[in-house]
């Protein structure tokens, strides 16, 4: 029996920097001995199974030694298994149906969303932009879009996430990862 995880790259491929082409991604995947591997999108987001009773923090570490002796550079990843990738999806606070997939992201956190973290952010002084709290997660609505979001950039500062790894997907990706986890 095998398990279905999701990997998340963080920052590469943007702007011609830390490039790590997508078919090099899934050969690496395979030389750490991971079976139906499979990427979506050039922006660092992998589908593998691989043993029963896999660690996923093992599984990062592994996967991000790899990359690095691959590429020459370290790049933070996240593993998360298909039944997690599908509670994020189930657990949204908000409309994902009726929203355009731009418009909402999940920021996938390496720790816990702890409400202490975010407790001093002014959500109105950024309205409409808004964000709620999930396991590991933190779904952030932007009806412009992330790239003018102001609370994006407050939700992934320094002082607020440190010491944890935060990657970001929109809600498109969010839902194709499950997809692809799932097998479907």
């Amino acid at each position: 029996m095998t398990q279905t995880y999701a990997l998340l790259l963080r920052g590469i491929n943007v702007g011609g920097h830390r490039k790590v082409p997508m078919p090099e991604l899934r050969s690496v995947l395979e030389g750490l001995g991971h079976q139906d591997v499979r990427t979506h999108l050039q922006s660092g987001n992998a589908v593998f199974t691989t043993g029963p009773g896999a660690d996923p923090e093992a599984l990062t570490g592994a996967i991000e030694e790899a990359i690095e002796d691959r590429f020459g550079f370290r790049v933070d990843c996240l593993v998360r298994d298909a039944d997690y990738l599908a509670s994020v999806v189930e657990d949204c606070p908000f409309p994902a149906a009726a929203l355009d997939g731009k418009q909402l992201h999940a920021l996938y956190l390496s720790g816990r969303a702890d409400p202490e973290r975010f407790a001093a952010i002014d959500r109105a002084a950024f309205a409409p932009e808004d964000f709620a709290l999930g396991d590991r997660v933190v779904y952030l609505y932007v009806p412009e879009g992330l790239g003018g979001s102001r609370l994006s950039d407050v939700l992934t500062r320094p002082k607020t996430v440190k010491g944890l790894v935060v990657t970001a997907r929109n809600w498109n990706t969010v839902v194709k990862l499950v997809e692809m986890t799932r097998g479907a």
